[in-house]
């Protein structure tokens, strides 16, 4: 499924301007999970392997906006460069119900860390007060 070009009123291809450009997008996403870019350093791949985050192979999405139509080894997987040391980034992804389940345990740590922090306010201040705005 190629991607057609925006054409400018002198008939040439529109030129998007390199500030602009977002190297780190993702088209072509299956519905019902949650897709993100997991850099490629250390065990991290592994980490969220072990998390229930799978690699999504290259054919299955499109990484970057415009590219030049051209063949991608069988099996091989998503992936972007993500610094001029040549950093990969592996697309992952999980069904949204677990990623769900994820947010929802990561915002009930976050509201036990905020409950103790303004204890702790409390009993060890005599004066002002601690607010958490969001």
């Amino acid at each position: 499924m190629a991607e057609k070009t925006p054409v400018a009123r002198s008939g040439r291809a529109k030129r998007p301007p390199v500030n602009g450009r977002n190297v780190l997008s993702l088209s072509n996403k299956e519905s019902g999970y949650e897709y993100r870019f997991v850099n490629d350093v250390g065990d991290r791949v592994e980490s969220f392997k072990e998390r229930g985050w799978e690699l999504v192979d290259a054919a299955d999405v499109s990484v970057g906006e415009r590219r030049v139509a051209g063949s991608t080894a069988l099996g091989s997987k998503a992936q972007a460069s993500v610094d001029k040391s040549g950093m990969k980034a592996f697309v992952m992804r999980i069904p949204s119900e677990w990623y769900a389940e994820d947010q929802a345990e990561k915002a009930k740590q976050i509201a036990e860390t905020e409950k103790t922090m303004k204890q702790q306010a409390l009993s060890q201040n005599d004066y002002g007060k601690l607010e958490i705005n969001r």
